[in-house]
């Protein structure tokens, strides 16, 4: 039975991806560590800040001090809340959806963006309060493809609601990365994956893939728990 459903953010939710990767060169190409979009889509994409940052430095072979390295997170968030300024339009289905399982199961968010970048857009969007738990990457010490932040999802939503009996192989969660796919399956959570990001052949891992999120109903989330 499906007991909860987990939404990543960005390239789920809202197609920012290219924003971030624009607020990234805001700060890196004056650094001369800037990065191609091919680059970004092929390694950056599904690190949170923190590990975007430091791999843009390690492969230069250049030192990043944590100092350093949360006055450039900071930074970047400032150049992305003013990219977001003007509004970000959601994907297909996705506001429907959500408030349709919202209706009858507990919701999460895992994310590895900022909580910050992520509050103004859900707003936006009229969200702000569809997520009963959410766990973003200021919250957490390892990124995507550890699975700390599902784990760290699935026991916010146990001790949430404590009578529901959530546990990782009732809730399924809805990735576009196989990041975030290895991130779930390793926590125990079975996945959706949409191509918003990554063709179908990269999504590996995932119990079912589709294009959209439009035509995706409650009874074909549930269909998917208990499979292997």
């Amino acid at each position: 039975m499906l007991s909860a459903v987990i939404f990543d953010f960005d390239g789920i939710i809202v197609d920012t991806e290219p924003l971030h990767y624009r607020a990234f060169q805001a700060i890196l190409e004056p650094m001369g560590f800037g990065y191609s979009w091919e680059a970004y889509v092929e390694v950056y994409m599904g690190y949170d800040d923190r590990d975007a940052f430091r791999e843009a430095f390690r492969v230069r072979g250049a030192d990043l001090e944590d100092r350093e390295l949360e006055g450039l997170i900071a930074r970047k968030a400032a150049a992305f809340q003013g990219i977001i300024a003007s509004g970000v339009t959601p994907y297909p289905g996705v506001v429907e959806l959500i408030r349709s399982i919202r209706a009858s199961r507990p919701l999460a968010l895992c994310s590895g963006a900022l909580r910050s970048d992520i509050l103004p857009i859900l707003e936006g969007l009229g969200l702000s309060n569809s997520f009963d738990v959410m766990v973003t990457a200021d919250e957490v010490s390892a990124s995507k493809p550890d699975p700390a932040s599902y784990a760290l999802a699935v026991r916010r939503l146990t001790t949430t609601f404590p009578d529901r009996q959530i546990r990782p192989n009732t809730c399924i969660a809805i990735e576009d990365t196989p990041a975030g796919i290895a991130s779930a399956t390793g926590a125990g959570i079975g996945v959706l994956a949409v191509t918003n990001s990554y063709p179908a052949v990269r999504l590996g891992g995932a119990r079912r893939v589709v294009d959209s999120l439009a035509d995706v109903s409650l009874d074909d989330l549930a269909a998917l728990t208990g499979q292997e």
